[in-house]
Order: C-alpha cells, then structure tokens, then sequence
C-alpha cells in the first residue's frame, strides 16, 4: 500500500471504497439481468425461435470476451477506477438497446455492448474487491457478488411485477436511465489509481501473458471452472423463464419464479460464503458447491417437468426447488475462483482476473446459446440438463485452486 497514507486513513478509504463496492455490485445485479424476465416477450417481439435466440446470445459472448481482455491491460495502466468511470454508461446503454430492439440485428448490438460494459465493470470491480480485501484485512469478496445477486433477484422480481403493467420497452429503458444515474456516486468513492496496485508502474508482475505454457496453466484450470459454474447461472437467467413457460405452461410472474429462487438461493449462500471460504477454503467450497448445484439442478428438472400437467402447484415447487439448490451451489464459487486468480505469483492481479473471467465468462453466454441448439434438435427439458452437468464437473475442477487461500 502507499506509504503516504496511515493506517487511519487506510481504513477509512478503505471502509467508504466497501460500500461503494456494495453499492455498485448491487447495480451491476440489477442492469445485468434487468432483461431475464423478459426474455420470452423480447424473443417474441423479435420474431426468433430457440435456436436463434441462442445465436443471438453469442454476440452478448463476442462483447464481454472484447471487453474483459482490454479491461485487464487498461486496468494495469491506467487503475480500475478510470474503466470504472467509462464502464457505468457503456453497460446499461445495453441495457436500453435492448428494451428498444424492435428486430435481431439491433438486439446483437445491444447485447454486444451489454457485454463489453459487464465485463468490463466486472473485472474492474473485482479487481478493487480483491485490494479492499487487504486493506480492510478481511474477506469481503463473496459479500460483494451477493449484493450482485441481490440485484439480480430484485431484477427478476421486479420484471415479474411490470410484466403485467409495462411494456419491455417502457421498463428496461427506464432503468438503464435510472442504473446509469446511480452508479456515478458510487463510482466516485471506490479506491484511487495509487491504492489499487495498478497504477501504471513498479509492480514487479507481468501486464502482458503468454495464451499457454506453465505459468498461465493455473488460470485455464481455473476459467474452465468458472466456465462450466456460469454455465448454469446463465441458463437460468436466459432459459429458466422459457422453460417455465413452454415446458411447463407457466404463464407471466410464474414463469419467473424459477430464476427468482435461484437469485434468492444465491444471495443466501454468497452471504454465506465469506465464511465458507475462511472454514472450507476456497477449493473445497467450490466442490461442495458444484455437486450440490448440478445434482439438484438435475433432479429438479427430471422430476417436475413430467408433473408440470398433472401436478402443476407441485412441479413449480420441485423445479423452483432445483433452481434453488443451483443457486445456492453456485453462489461462493465465483468469488473463490476470483480471489484464487487475483493470488497468482507473478502476474497482476486484474491480468490474471481478466484471463480467467475471459474464459469463463464464455460459459455464462455461449453456455445459453448451446442450450438453444440442444433445444432445437431435441427439447428444451433435456437441453437445460447440460447446465447441471456442467455445475458438477466445476465442482471437479476445484482442484485448480489447490494452492489458494
């Protein structure tokens, strides 16, 4: 840390950086699956079927990958704070494009810079959480992606309400607006150039590294978790109200019920799951999360599905209760595999990050997309059981972060 600060000071920066921290994660949950509740509308406006959603998707993967791989190099040079300060308009923009899409060309742009503006802020946030961890000399990391879920769960419930009121358009614009606003003060009081570790200068890691070899090994087992985990996070967001609806016959609010216990389950565990990591560890946690999220998540699906006609009250509390043990699996793994990355010898931290969110962040887009073929060639039932196996084999992949602390 600077030697021009004391540790008064330290704390203090520290402490009021943390909320802001909250603050922002808690909007990042909001813009980001502002659209979730909507989907089936959106892809009913458009005018596309299953598998073209999920190939509209890709571009929402082309976006975050572009803006994660030149977020981790401008963060080393120039400080998270300034991507900060251009990420808060970049991403719910998106956001608004999407609620104003009107044919699939403009909802590819619009999720194209939906995630260039996610990644971007995400990477650059994290990086900031990871250094507030040492300054304040606590874990804090899993607390600040439940603020994230928090967001997301009041997205989903909130889009639930206004989908009987309000057009997509009316509700997602206006809050694109309304998030744009509120990010800019809480973007003010995170941490400066000079408390970030990346101000441009005297670090003694690499800004720039290799794609294979020995010394990025760690970081690909590691992305290749967090790919197979967001796997499953986004196909909740992107498929669970569609599978609700033309699966199950669940109509608009119900049909967003399924993401919702997701979000809540998430919220719960991630809340959790600073403590989790201090008693299991990072690498354990991320294991006991994978297994229990992808076998629940599976049975769940098995299960309710054939009963949604028959029992429907019954199959949307068995399917709400497989999302919900996903969730709750999945929640901490994230802020694991993130802490893990950020304590690579060597390498800066936001690089590291960047590397490994770029893989893994494939999976929170392409993941869907995927889902929508298997949809088309098969059905949307068993195609969403690919998100849970691919929860459990992260769980497998936890030992890339044997090393970590």
């Amino acid at each position: 840390m600077s030697a021009t600060y004391s540790q008064e000071e330290l704390t203090k920066i520290g402490t009021r950086a943390r909320n802001a921290l909250w603050a922002t994660f808690g909007i990042m949950g909001l813009v980001s699956m502002g659209w979730v509740a909507r989907v089936p509308e959106i892809k009913d406006i458009v005018k596309i079927n299953n598998a073209q959603l999920g190939l509209v998707l890709i571009s929402g993967t082309v976006g975050a990958l572009c803006g994660a791989q030149l977020a981790g190099r401008l963060i080393h040079t120039f400080g998270s704070r300034r991507v900060v300060s251009v990420a808060i308009f970049v991403m719910p923009l998106g956001l608004i494009g999407i609620g104003l899409a009107h044919n699939p060309l403009f909802l590819v742009a619009s999720l194209f810079v939906m995630g260039f503006g996610y990644s971007s802020m995400d990477i650059s946030v994290n990086t900031q959480a990871a250094v507030v961890e040492k300054i304040l000399k606590r874990r804090w990391m899993s607390t600040f992606h439940a603020l994230w879920s928090t967001g997301a769960f009041v997205a989903a419930l909130l889009g639930g309400i206004l989908s009987h009121y309000v057009s997509p358009k009316v509700h997602l614009v206006t809050l694109g607006i309304v998030c744009m606003i509120a990010y800019i003060p809480a973007a003010i009081f995170i941490l400066p150039p000079d408390l970030d570790e990346h101000d441009g200068g005297g670090e003694d890691t690499q800004a720039k590294i290799p794609l294979m070899g020995k010394s990025v090994m760690p970081l690909w087992g590691m992305g290749v978790g967090m790919l197979s985990g967001l796997v499953a996070e986004g196909a909740a967001s992107d498929w669970g109200g569609i599978l609700l609806r033309d699966s199950m016959g669940f109509g608009k609010g119900k049909n967003a019920t399924a993401f919702g216990c997701f979000a809540l389950a998430m919220i719960t565990s991630r809340f959790l799951g600073d403590k989790a990591l201090d008693y299991f560890g990072p690498m354990k946690t991320v294991k006991l999360g994978g297994y229990v999220g992808g076998i629940g998540w599976a049975v769940g699906i098995i299960t309710a599905v054939p009963l949604s006609h028959s029992h429907p009250l019954l199959a949307l509390i068995i399917i709400d209760c497989g999302f919900a043990l996903a969730g709750f699996g999945l929640g901490p793994m994230f802020p694991a595999i993130i802490l893990a990355a950020s304590q690579t010898p060597g390498i800066a931290s936001s690089v590291a990050m960047a590397r490994v969110g770029v893989i893994g962040m494939m999976g929170f887009f392409i993941g869907p997309s995927i889902i929508g073929g298997l949809a088309q060639l098969i059905n949307l039932p068993i195609a969403i059981l690919f998100p849970a196996l691919c929860l459990t084999f992260a769980g497998y992949m936890s030992r890339a972060l044997k090393n970590a602390r």
